[in-house]
């Protein structure tokens, strides 16, 4: 039998990589995600040309006094801040920090979760047991303290906090995807490759990873929201990048001065917008979860 012969396996097909979006399309939870999702990225995408104001800029009345603390109005929509800045200019440029930080972070996340998974679980034996024992000692790392310990002596910027993300997330799944490659490398269609003389990366370009595709992708969705919560906790301790806005520097301002709990239109959009950001990211991956454990579907 040769090589290409091998190459009808169940799960391989041309349109693997559009498989993840049709599964969205088809469940009503994930399409409402994806669809929160996509509008999210979008106001991402043009906030320096929503923003009505400068995001660091003081707002001055007429008079010349700081607009300190006023509430939503038509020329402040959610207000402004203890610093007279305006509320909604940050906000819109929060989402971009969001995205960047979570889609970046994520990337790098799922790429050294994948290579480790796959070369760990197809090879087996003395390469499996080096990366595993690597994975084991990332694992036994504390998440929040190596977090803040990593960015203050690295210093707070968006690129060190990225960094930090991709050290402490891809320990899970390099275990997860790891599981996944022992199934699939076991398959009849696999045999058949290895038997027809088929090259490592052959099998795994051709066979294994659009098999595995899902839980990849489950894992790099999952990273996302992992990645946004971390950098909104680092930045809500004062551990974000001063030069830019995120909306966990905006909880962190208020808290700062002292009004965490009155400036409600200072507070509200940023910890809502998180809300809604992280669940779009869950309900999006409940979908993939389900697809990969049938257990897990509703009757």
């Amino acid at each position: 039998m040769s090589a290409d012969a091998t190459s009808s396996a169940p799960g391989v097909a041309t349109g693997w990589l559009i498989a993840p979006l049709r599964l969205l399309v088809r469940d009503r939870f994930a399409l409402v995600g994806l669809i929160i999702f996509t509008i999210f990225l979008l106001i991402a995408i043009f906030a320096p040309l929503l923003a009505p104001y400068p995001p660091f800029e003081a707002q001055l009345t007429p008079q010349g006094r700081l607009r300190r603390l006023e509430g939503p109005s038509a020329a402040h929509w959610f207000g402004t801040t203890a610093f007279g800045v305006d509320v909604f200019s940050q906000f819109l440029l929060g989402f971009r920090i969001a995205f960047l930080v979570g889609l970046i972070g994520a990337l790098a996340v799922g790429f050294i979760s994948t290579l480790f998974g796959v070369v760990a679980g197809y090879f087996g034996r003395t390469i499996d047991d080096i990366l595993m024992r690597l994975t084991d000692v990332a694992l036994s790392i504390p998440t929040l303290p190596f977090a803040i310990v990593a960015v203050g002596m690295l210093g707070p910027s968006i690129r060190n906090i990225i960094l930090v993300i991709t050290l402490l997330f891809w320990r899970n799944g390099a275990r997860i995807i790891r599981s996944a490659v022992l199934v699939e490398r076991e398959r009849v269609y696999v045999k058949w490759a290895r038997a027809a003389g088929a090259s490592h990366a052959h099998i795994i370009f051709r066979h294994i990873l659009p098999n595995v595709f899902r839980v990849v992708f489950l894992w790099v969705t999952m990273s996302v929201a992992f990645a946004i919560m971390t950098e909104a906790s680092l930045s809500f301790i004062g551990l974000g990048d001063p030069s830019v806005i995120s909306w966990g520097q905006m909880l962190n301002t208020a808290f700062a001065s002292g009004n965490l709990r009155t400036a409600w239109w200072w507070v509200a959009p940023p910890s809502i917008a998180l809300v809604m950001l992280i669940s779009s990211l869950y309900l999006m991956g409940r979908a993939f979860e389900e697809q990969a454990n049938p257990r897990l579907r509703r009757g």
